[in-house]
């Protein structure tokens, strides 16, 4: 199989997991070396490198999805609680959890050294993260790991930065819990590509 073929192929599987256990199919210390490796390499602009993680296993994973679910509490309608409390629980069931966030203090030294471009270091860190958790999603679903990709931020923000003692000017972008699948990915549709989402000019 091509390089390309190879790359594809875990494109290709990569899909978005809710019913995950607490099981995993490699040792904590891979999973702790895919992150640490997807962060050193992700690219960024400028290599601005202000992408940030934090691997939360065992009883933080845990902790983290009861802070979710104690501050959800707070505003989720009576009638709509039930079916929020077990989809956080679904999450919690998972092995861990990525935590992704953005140094803003990275981003505000680019601005003031390209002041040119300083309304766009903002959205150029929403890229460079979102790289990074494309990168983390696939080399986990090719360790037989499934993931999803959650938004509770910033709702959670405060009280994850204070538990875990973060930085503050760390802004938390997003949570993906992950663990061993316990039912298949859902189906997936896809629009159509050619002459809609991909189009080719000056092809011989």
């Amino acid at each position: 199989m091509s390089g390309s073929a190879a790359f594809f192929e875990a494109v290709k599987n990569r899909r978005t997991y809710y019913a995950i256990t607490s099981e995993s199919t490699i040792p904590d210390s891979k999973i702790e070396e895919i992150v640490a490796t997807a962060v050193k390499h992700a690219p960024s602009s400028f290599n601005s490198q202000s992408s940030r993680a934090v691997l939360l296993l065992g009883d933080e994973h845990k902790k983290l999805w009861e802070i979710t679910l104690n501050v959800l509490k707070e505003i989720v309608p009576a009638e709509q609680l039930p079916a929020t409390e077990a989809k956080i629980k679904g999450f919690a069931a998972g092995h861990g959890t990525v935590l992704f966030f953005e140094d803003q203090t990275a981003v505000k030294d680019l601005q003031a050294k390209f002041p040119l471009y300083q309304d766009r270091f903002p959205t150029w860190s929403e890229h460079a993260s979102a790289i990074l958790q494309y990168i983390v999603w696939t080399a986990l679903e090719s360790e037989g790991l499934g993931a999803s990709l959650q938004h509770y931020n910033p709702l959670i923000t405060a009280q994850v930065l204070s538990t875990w003692k973060l930085p503050t000017s760390w802004v938390l972008v997003a949570q993906m819990p992950f663990g061993k699948p316990a039912a298949p990915a859902g189906d997936k549709s896809f629009a159509p590509i050619e002459g809609e989402r991909f189009l080719v000019f000056g092809k011989q």
